[in-house]
């Protein structure tokens, strides 16, 4: 894609979130050779991303990988997006159109397979400095047969909170209050009262209704109701 100089925003300012350390590294490297970008943040995971832009980090563009350990589908992006207001890029290995599909319709303003030269990630750049949306040369933006129901169960993800966000997780793990008060470190009446959120923001009576909801965004459902 060709960027529009009239339109562009330099990033100066990116925030990275991926739990590889030597992939985090080569990218940082990447970004400042090929975007000249000076300041970079690192998280490893989803949790301690929202903890910088809680604390006041307000990154220009965020290069988001999707396989994070606590954080399973798009309402990480999504909520992502929302805390950072900047555009997302996300950095996968996964490469399927499908998935690149979903995560555009998500909200993401690019998409680079994790195994791209570096001028794919500089092409990505300017694309998405300039307003456009990146994907890789190939891919064909797909519609899913059930759009509207993943974007319904992507959009009530995102109105929970971060905390919120982690119980849900430890629920669809199959955890107990008791056991969520545990590896949180917090009271198990807070877990209660948070699950009653939960359920109430996501339109839900139960809490395997709960978990369906988050499985409806996760790619493992994108992936096997689209064939």
């Amino acid at each position: 894609m060709l960027a529009d100089s009239s339109r562009r925003t330099n990033f100066k300012n990116v925030l990275i979130v991926d739990d590889h350390p030597l992939f985090c590294d080569a990218l940082s490297m990447t970004l400042q050779t090929v975007a000249q970008i000076g300041e970079i943040h690192t998280a490893d995971r989803m949790e301690g991303a929202m903890d910088l832009l809680a604390n006041g980090l307000k990154p220009d563009a965020v290069m988001l990988d999707l396989n994070l350990p606590d954080v399973d589908g798009l309402d990480g992006l999504v909520r992502l997006k929302a805390a950072a207001n900047a555009p997302v890029i996300v950095v996968s290995s996964l490469t399927d159109s499908r998935v690149v599909s979903q995560v555009i319709q998500a909200g993401a303003s690019g998409y680079v397979p994790k195994h791209s030269q570096r001028d794919i990630y500089r092409s990505a750049i300017e694309a998405v400095q300039s307003g456009d949306i990146f994907v890789p040369e190939g891919c064909v933006l797909i519609e899913a047969e059930n759009d509207d129901e993943h974007s319904d169960a992507i959009n009530r993800l995102a109105t929970l909170t971060n905390q919120q966000s982690r119980i849900l997780q430890l629920i669809c793990e199959g955890k107990l209050n008791k056991q969520i008060a545990y590896d949180l470190s917090i009271a198990e009446t807070t877990v209660k009262a948070h699950v009653t959120a939960i359920m109430r923001k996501l339109g839900v009576q139960s809490r395997t209704q709960a978990v369906l909801i988050a499985k409806k965004a996760s790619f493992a459902s994108v992936l096997q109701d689209q064939g």
